[in-house]
């Protein structure tokens, strides 16, 4: 049988970073391959890495840091994830969502979700920005959703609610925001897989079928958990290479670290725009 994660272990990793700190975040913001740069901007950083906090899952992945970095962003307190988690690297779903149970037990209401994915959407181009509107849980529909197991009354009801996974008045705003920095914003439902291997031509075509837009290996399990404890989600893909729907093309994890480097000015201003309304 598996080992679930228990609320005291959740207790202990935030009571951990709690104690070196000395700032309440209300805003999570978890920065996806390529997209490590926003927090290098945080003011008054105080950097924890993963490995410090204890029950944490280390980030293996190039790209991903794997450490919060916390202080002020546009004078908002934040605790910035630089890299998350990801099942392929043999994490359980409830170690690969650790983190957004610590950050409701610190107290944290908001959630700011971004990846990189591949675009589905053939009307989608590397280095657009894509607004999450709704996402399709692959993984979890094949037996692996991150809320099974114990539920933590505490934190949220057995039966999780997932009709608006992402806040709808924070997509009014994103978009608001957009338009005024003349950041073209693309919108659409994400697939989580689990990865790592890319995806085949005929899986591509079976993703767009079924209304798929942008698809990539995170996020879904974290955003169940975000919801599950009633936080407020935003969430912005940037779309790092167009999918190979006909097998004429190669991704690497290359060409999404590149494009990051297009795509995280774009983002870095939306998410510096909504952290003053949240």
């Amino acid at each position: 049988m598996q080992n679930f994660i228990t609320l005291a272990q959740i207790d202990e990793a935030a009571q951990a970073i709690k104690s070196r700190i000395s700032i309440q975040p209300v805003v999570g913001i978890i920065l996806g391959s390529g997209l490590n740069g926003l927090a290098d901007s945080v003011q008054n950083p105080v950097y924890i890495p993963y490995g410090e906090v204890p029950h944490f899952p280390v980030s293996t992945v190039e790209g991903h840091a794997g450490r919060f970095v916390i202080g002020e962003l546009e004078g908002k307190p934040v605790l910035v994830m630089q890299g998350r988690i990801h099942y392929y690297e043999g994490y359980t779903m409830q170690q690969v969502t650790l983190p957004i149970r610590v950050m409701q037990r610190m107290g944290i209401p908001n959630l700011i979700v971004t990846n990189a994915a591949g675009g589905v959407n053939p009307n989608f181009t590397p280095g657009d920005v894509m607004l999450i509107t709704d996402q399709i849980n692959f993984v979890g529909m094949g037996g692996l959703n991150p809320l099974i197991g114990p539920n933590f009354d505490e934190i949220g009801f057995r039966f999780s609610d997932m009709s608006q996974p992402y806040d709808r008045e924070y997509a009014d705003l994103a978009r608001k925001i957009a338009k005024e920095k003349g950041i073209t914003l693309q919108e659409g439902v994400y697939t989580g897989l689990s990865g790592p291997s890319f995806e085949s031509p005929a899986d591509l075509r079976f993703l767009h079928m079924v209304g798929t837009d942008a698809v990539g290996m995170s996020t879904v399990p974290e955003v169940i958990i975000a919801r599950h404890g009633n936080m407020r989600v935003l969430g912005i893909s940037g779309i790092s290479n167009k999918a190979n729907l006909d097998g004429s093309t190669i991704t690497s994890h290359v060409e999404v670290m590149e494009a990051g480097k297009i795509i995280t000015p774009k983002i870095e201003t939306i998410v510096r725009g909504m952290l003053h309304v949240m």
